[in-house]
């Protein structure tokens, strides 16, 4: 919204826990006396085809919340995808389980994107994972997340981190919209 674009969100992660955020930020703008700054939505996987489209109509950006795992569920939302971003914290087991989301959104035709999270520059694990990221045949964000306490913290409040005062993390994200936008 800060871009001037509309966003609805759409959950289908079992979990909830999109919702939950999105829940947490209704109240807080309700003490604030605010409306809604995008839409939400929840749907099973089966729904998650009609409901995007039904967004999409409204709003320049839907994003989907997947469940993390490739299964049945997450191929609806591959189908009415434009992007899949792909978060992979600095950790081999995240790295392992994106190759069959990888996969799954090649076969869909669907360009996807890495986005790499709790990265620790300047740390042997997080040169071996980004040097097998790179091995996957796969695109990788530019914009990298490091491990800050902005992110948990803005979470918990119902909020992004592109709303918290400026700092690094607001530049991390910041350089992520335009790319992914881009």
């Amino acid at each position: 919204t800060r871009a001037g674009k509309s966003v609805a969100l759409v959950d289908i992660d079992p979990q909830g826990s999109a919702g939950r955020w999105f829940m947490t930020r209704l109240e807080a703008m309700g003490e604030d006396g605010g409306e809604p700054d995008i839409e939400f939505s929840t749907a099973s996987a089966w729904g998650a085809s009609y409901e995007v489209k039904k967004l999409a109509a409204r709003h320049d950006i839907v994003i989907i919340d997947t469940p993390p795992k490739a299964d049945s569920d997450l191929r609806p939302a591959l189908r009415a995808a434009d992007l899949v971003l792909i978060p992979v914290a600095t950790s081999h087991l995240d790295l392992w389980a994106v190759e069959v989301v990888l996969y799954l959104a090649a076969r869909e035709g669907k360009p996807s994107m890495m986005v790499m999270t709790r990265a620790r520059k300047g740390t042997r694990l997080g040169a071996d994972v980004a040097a097998k990221a790179a091995e996957m045949e796969a695109d990788i964000a530019a914009a990298a997340m490091a491990n800050r306490i902005v992110y948990a913290e803005t979470l918990g409040q119902g909020k992004a981190a592109l709303e918290a005062p400026k700092g690094p993390a607001h530049a991390e994200l910041q350089a992520l919209v335009e790319e992914g936008l881009g």
